[in-house]
């Protein structure tokens, strides 16, 4: 009977943005609207910050940051761990009397099946390419590098006779610890997972579940993870979670968690100002500072740290024929490699407004980088130049580009940006008004895309033109440097850009532990790429904050940028209100 009628409290919370009289919310709920989906719930398959968001709330993993740190790790579902063999082994002590959400009690069995499944999947939407590359020295699976066998997984993780976890490595791996971090590295629940039809975690089924995609897996829709928080249910516009009874930690300060999924920000705004929302997805700097700031019930916390770069992605080769008009150049359309010519990246680089974006959307609190790196990262160099408005500029790039032809001829381009984000439409109005303004010629047209749809689509090569972000799976600046900028790296496929200088310095700097060495590579890769001109960089804002003032737990002092869910820089556990 109490779970009947809690589902109902909650399913009248997750209305709650059509009611205009709803009270706010009580104290233990919490409510979030975004403006977007969540592509899945399963960890092998978590890849994006709002699946992250969901899932570092209702499953664990071994490791986590220790408070505000983005470098120093603390135990979570480990008690200890030891490292020997010359920095190669690593033998993890796990948690005793630890409960998944379905009963069942946490074994090294289950932390065991979860690697070897990460490993063994490895699909191309995943992060664990990033772990593969640590404990088989490649960030392939076994379907593209034949090399890899079941007995190589099988050997990388193991629980030896006293109950421990064991990984060893090919090589030393500085980053490792901060890698087991990531929410997709949490431990699932073995037997349950076996149960509803997932992998059965021996060697007979293991070729059948090679590079599969796990994004709609059975786990995603049926989670069974260690965490505070439990799925209650989801649907296409919310998701309810309540806290579990059975956590082996401190029991939440609040129970039940709705996220919604609101895609208009006014209907969000009006939302939180009544207080029918906790959090929102607030749409940037300039909507909390000029709706938001100052108003009743508001808490707006301010000059917290960015780690996340974001880019327009100019793709050199556009796998999907639907997508480029007539397939020419001839005003209509574009050919497949249109961004190959480096005169149009040029010219595209020089056509955005970059103080425009700072004053408009980060309301001139932004900074212009000059690397796909966070600047508080080792390895960023400022000194790298970077590309200015400058309309002149850009006609004389457009000019010059595919012999002339591009200014004679003109072009169609559709351009994506995530459905319901206010700083990415705004930017792609930006350029699309300056690239216009140079020729009649010349068209952009510009689309909302659901979130989900416009990842999968990406990495399939199949947008021409999208704005994407990168926010850090660990510290390190190679997380970033080779995921945008590598041919082997996991935003390659988005932009097709390659370049086999930068290819070898970015392999040079992961083989050295010379602080030195790594950040001059890194220097050389920056400025590589502002010559090349793959993307084009959008200038970083400064970190703000708003939540209702009967929220407690997010601050400066607290906040962790690794943490995904809504910019918070906490877990939910950690929340409560007044």
């Amino acid at each position: 009977m109490k779970k009947v009628a809690l589902l109902s409290s909650l399913l009248l919370a997750a209305a709650a943005v059509t009611s205009t009289a709803q009270a706010a919310v009580a104290r233990d709920t919490l409510v979030v609207q975004w403006a977007n989906d969540v592509p899945t719930m399963d960890p092998a398959a978590t890849y994006d910050t709002a699946s992250g968001a969901i899932v570092e709330n209702i499953y664990e993993t071994l490791v986590t940051y220790r408070g505000a740190s983005i470098r120093d790790l603390e135990p979570l579902l480990a008690t200890k761990w030891a490292i020997s063999n010359g920095g190669k082994t690593y033998t993890f002590d796990l948690r005793k009397n630890v409960k998944f959400h379905s009963g069942n009690t946490m074994t090294c069995a289950d932390a065991e099946y979860t690697y070897e499944r990460n490993l063994v999947t490895n699909a191309a939407e995943s992060g664990n390419w990033f772990f593969a590359e640590s404990l088989l020295g490649t960030g392939a699976n076994a379907n593209d590098d034949k090399t890899i066998t079941w007995a190589r997984i099988d050997r990388a993780v193991e629980c030896n006779r006293a109950g421990q976890l064991v990984f060893t490595l090919p090589k030393v791996d500085p980053a490792f610890l901060s890698k087991m971090a990531y929410a997709g590295q949490s431990v699932v629940d073995r037997q349950h997972a076996i149960k509803i039809g997932e992998w059965k975690g021996t060697e007979a089924d293991w070729k059948n579940w090679i590079g599969k995609d796990l994004q709609g897996s059975k786990l995603s829709a049926q989670p069974s993870g260690t965490g505070a928080y439990r799925l209650v249910r989801k649907d296409a516009n919310a998701i309810l979670a309540q806290a579990f009874a059975g956590y082996w930690g401190k029991k939440p300060a609040i129970t039940n968690i709705v996220i919604q999924k609101v895609p208009e920000l006014a209907a969000r705004q009006q939302a939180f100002l009544r207080g029918d929302a906790d959090l929102i997805e607030t749409g940037g700097r300039a909507n909390i500072e000029e709706q938001l700031k100052g108003k009743p019930g508001v808490v707006v916390v301010d000059n917290l740290p960015n780690t996340v770069a974001s880019a327009f992605f100019m793709n050199q080769n556009i796998k999907d024929a639907s997508r480029l008009g007539s397939g020419k150049l001839d005003g209509r359309g574009i050919p497949a490699n249109f961004f190959s010519d480096v005169n149009v990246r040029r010219a595209f680089a020089n056509s955005f407004n970059y103080a425009q974006y700072i004053r408009d959307v980060q309301n001139g609190k932004g900074k212009q980088r000059t690397m796909l790196l966070p600047d508080s990262f080792p390895g960023y160099d400022s000194k790298v130049k970077t590309y200015k408005y400058d309309a002149k500029q850009a006609e004389a790039y457009f000019k010059r580009a595919w012999g002339g032809n591009v200014w004679k001829n003109g072009f169609t381009i559709n351009a994506s940006y995530r459905a319901g984000n206010v700083a990415s439409q705004t930017a792609m109005e930006i350029l699309k008004k300056n690239v216009e303004a140079l020729n009649p010629k010349f068209r952009v047209n510009i689309q909302p895309k659901e979130w989900s749809a416009m990842l999968n689509d990406s990495k399939a090569g199949k947008e021409p033109m999208i704005i994407i972000g990168w926010a850090p799976d660990y510290a390190d600046a190679d997380n970033f440097m080779y995921t945008f900028y590598s041919s082997n790296g996991y935003y390659f496929p988005r932009a097709n850009w390659k370049d086999a200088q930068v290819d070898k310095w970015l392999e040079q700097a992961r083989t050295t532990t010379n602080a030195a060495t790594r950040n001059r590579l890194y220097s050389l890769v920056g400025q590589r790429a502002y010559e090349q001109s793959p993307f084009i960089l959008i200038p970083a804002g400064i970190g703000i904050i708003a939540h209702r003032n009967n929220l407690v737990g997010v601050s400066a002092r607290a906040y962790n940028p690794m943490t995904s869910f809504s910019d918070t820089g906490t877990f939910w556990k950690d929340l409560s209100k007044r």
